[in-house]
């Protein structure tokens, strides 16, 4: 129950809905409920060829002291118009009646449906919003550990599932018991022997039901865990499609993307084959149910042993035979349910992961940087793995710092602390004398410019990727930031300038241009620290002279920190460090460093041997 009313929640301010749905669902069961007893003197007004004995009716009729008797003043009025108007007329009175009762309950039938689909549709908004604005501040640490294809299930199809629950239950909680109970009221009144007789079927119903539903829920949980398996497969396949045709491995991810697809279709059809079940069944305890009330109460009426007449015993039967609608509905929404509390605490869980980076309790915005960069005795260790030990480091204003060493020393995660992508397990780190633990993450990274070895595009306009993340950016604006990345020339080139769809990840531009792109976008956010991490590693000769150029015209007088592979890039840096194994073992400018002797000459002379 707690994972339901969570889920219920999302649909908040549900009075809204709820007042609405639960006023149209009444009048909805009340006016259908009314056709049934009505059936009652239409039929006796058919069948009853005794002339003398509606006339005595007629002449005993007066009108219903009680005002709620609906039942009653209907037989005056009818025996009015028989009195007036003959069988005849009565007979026209009594179907339009039943048509205008019919027409009025179907209308608020509707009203009612239209506001659980409103209800439906506000639940699924604010779940998925509160879904992925949770997911979008999760540390990136996070992603690192969960597949990606298992949140997307979470976030599209796991969420759908939990709004028809929410509203599924609703409607079990509401609308059919209400409507069982307004049926059972008049089956009562019309017979309390026959009726107590025929629940009977009742409990017998609820067991076989109950067994028939009972594995549902796990094995709803198998087959959404399933299916975000199945999503995980194919994001990794199109994402990878070059090396998997490469490795000739397109076998390999066909067989594991049709075991898990096998492995989903069975859950589903164990799933589909009792959910499906549940319905004939209980439709067939039904019309047994209603076979044995014809044998009985025929018996009993042929045999004078009850005072029912044939319109009574017929309206009866016919309110009986409606009674199992909702009883029905009812074990098919338990069904559902089930599927959507599975389906709910996946979601739930996603939601209730909390980001290990936050900002503090008062922490202020940071609103510009004016001296330097300072690393204080900062470590940082992955589980069972120290990466940077009690580093000491001062990236001074306006100076362009660069970071080598070889792989797995420690580069890319000294710069992933500074905009706290990760946090330092002791020491501290200053934006001027400011402890970036202590202002707002908002703040910090609006100081910072990033520029990946991996050209990071989405599936838009070039215009757009420039300008990402900027609103009121204008065209002359836009185009400056090219300019100055080298890009505008074969931007122009391109079939719509800035207008051109660059495709998924930017697959219709080449590296080079790719990366200008990313530059382009750094430029135009304007901070005044640059973090670069091997931005030409991945680039031919010429597209690394052009991206060059671009990164030097990006780092005129802004701070920088540059991760370098290639030497060859940041021989003009103010100051080298050099990093082996966690640790600053050198420091200098290019021809200080040379003249050392140590790890760094022996990573230039690897380059000029290899070159």
């Amino acid at each position: 129950m707690k994972t339901y009313f969570r889920l219920l929640s999302f649909a908040k301010p549900i009075e809204k809905f709820a007042i609405p749905y639960i006023l149209y669902t009444l009048l909805y069961v009340i006016l259908s409920s009314l056709v049934f007893p009505l059936l009652i003197p239409l039929l006796n007004t058919l069948f009853d060829n005794n002339n003398a004995c509606v006339t005595k009716t007629v002449a005993a009729t007066v009108k219903p002291g009680n005002f709620l008797n609906i039942q009653g003043w209907f037989n005056y009025y009818m025996n009015y118009f028989i009195q007036v108007h003959g069988a005849w007329g009565a007979l026209q009175f009594v179907c339009t009646t039943i048509i205008i009762t019919i027409v009025l309950g179907n209308l608020f039938r509707y009203l009612s449906a239209r506001t659980m689909e409103n209800l439906r549709i506000h639940t699924l908004l604010n779940m998925r919003k509160r879904v992925f604005d949770n997911v979008m501040d999760l540390h990136l640490g996070y992603f690192n550990n969960e597949r990606k294809g298992d949140i997307i299930s979470k976030i599209a199809s796991d969420v759908q599932v939990v709004q028809f629950s929410v509203t599924a239950t609703l409607q079990v909680v509401f609308k059919d018991p209400v409507q069982l109970i307004v049926f059972m009221v008049m089956l009562f009144l019309i017979s309390v022997k026959l009726t107590l007789w025929s629940l009977l079927v009742v409990p017998v119903s609820a067991f076989i039901i109950s067994r028939i539903v009972k594995r549902l829920k796990s094995q709803a949980i198998a087959a959404q865990q399933s299916y975000g398996n199945m999503i995980s497969y194919l994001d990794e396949a199109l994402s990878g499609v070059k090396i998997i045709k490469a490795f000739n491995a397109t076998d390999f991810i066909k067989h594991r993307f049709h075991a898990e697809n096998k492995r989903y279709s069975k859950i589903m059809r164990s799933m589909a084959k009792r959910q499906q079940s549940a319905s004939p069944v209980s439709e067939i305890l039904a019309v047994t149910m209603i076979s044995f009330i014809v044998l009985y109460g025929g018996y009993l009426i042929l045999n004078k042993r009850s005072d029912l007449n044939g319109g009574q015993f017929i309206a009866y039967i016919a309110i009986f035979s409606q009674i199992m609608r909702p009883a029905k509905s009812i074990s098919d929404s338990f069904s559902n349910i089930h599927s959507g509390i599975a389906a709910g605490e996946r979601v739930l869980a996603l939601i209730d992961e909390k980001p290990q980076i936050t900002d503090v309790p008062g922490a202020k915005d940071i609103k510009e940087f004016n001296e330097g960069i300072h690393f204080n005795n900062v470590s940082f260790s992955y589980p069972g793995r120290e990466v940077l030990k009690n580093i000491n480091l001062t990236v001074p204003k306006g100076k362009t710092i660069a970071l080598v060493g070889p792989s797995g020393g420690g580069k890319s995660t000294l710069m992933d602390l500074i905009p706290r992508f990760i946090e330092p397990q002791s020491g501290e780190i200053l934006i001027d004398d400011k402890n970036i633990q202590g202002v707002t993450m908002h703040s910090l990274r609006s100081l910072m410019g990033v520029v990946n070895q991996e050209s990071i595009l989405f599936n838009d306009s070039i215009y757009n990727n420039i300008a990402f993340g900027k609103a009121n950016v204008t065209q002359e604006e836009v185009e400056a930031a090219a300019r100055i990345a080298n890009a505008h020339n074969f931007i122009m080139e391109t079939e719509n300038g800035y207008n051109t769809n660059i495709g998924d990840r930017g697959t219709k531009l080449s590296g080079g241009q790719r990366q200008r792109i990313c530059i382009a976008r750094a430029v135009l956010n304007n901070p005044p620290i640059m973090l670069l991490d091997e931005a030409t590693s991945a680039l031919d000769t010429e597209s690394e002279k052009l991206v060059q150029e671009a990164l030097n015209n990006l780092m005129k007088n802004r701070t920088s920190l540059i991760i370098a592979h290639r030497l060859s890039t940041i021989q003009s840096a103010d100051n080298i460090i050099v990093l082996e194994s966690g640790e600053i073992v050198e420091e200098g400018n290019h021809h200080q460093l040379i003249g050392n002797n140590g790890l760094y000459k022996r990573l230039i002379d690897m380059q000029t041997f290899q070159s």
